[in-house]
């Protein structure tokens, strides 16, 4: 099925993302355009302060990891997933895939009802054993070498 893989991002890798974030150098930006020429500047300020000041990555961290989470090999290209077994007599296969530029942690929500639908209102014969990956070059998963 693969390794089981735990988030465990260094304290190191942390404190270098915020010092990047804080020494960011704000470009010029012409009054009253918003967003007609891209991020807006006010926008774009609140939301690197947050990320240096007020996300709480060890929570994060901390949430999920209660996911059952593996990497496995595939065609030498080390892929992350998460693999949700179903609880119902006979849970069915089913692969849940995020998009570009997302990343497996927006299909999380999906996995109680999907691999519970009795928990949430629905019958046990239609669970699903549900895996997510991590694409390729996303989250946990090893980057593509070529095109």
């Amino acid at each position: 099925m693969g390794t089981p893989f735990r988030i465990d991002v260094p304290d190191r890798d942390q404190v270098d993302l915020r010092r990047r974030l804080t020494a960011t150098r704000w470009p010029d930006h012409l009054d009253g355009v918003g967003w007609e020429y891209g991020t807006e500047p006010g926008y774009l300020r609140e939301l690197v302060d947050y990320w240096a000041t007020g996300f709480d990555w060890r929570r994060e961290e901390r949430r999920l990891n209660r996911y059952p989470q593996f990497r496995a090999a595939v065609d030498d290209l080390g892929v992350h997933f998460v693999h949700q077994r179903g609880r119902g007599p006979a849970p069915f296969p089913v692969l849940v895939l995020h998009g570009w530029p997302s990343s497996f942690v927006q299909m999380l929500d999906l996995l109680p009802l999907l691999a519970d639908p009795a928990g949430h209102g629905g019958a046990p014969e239609d669970a699903f054993d549900v895996v997510v990956p991590s694409l390729p070059g996303y989250g946990f998963s090893d980057p593509l070498g070529e095109p």
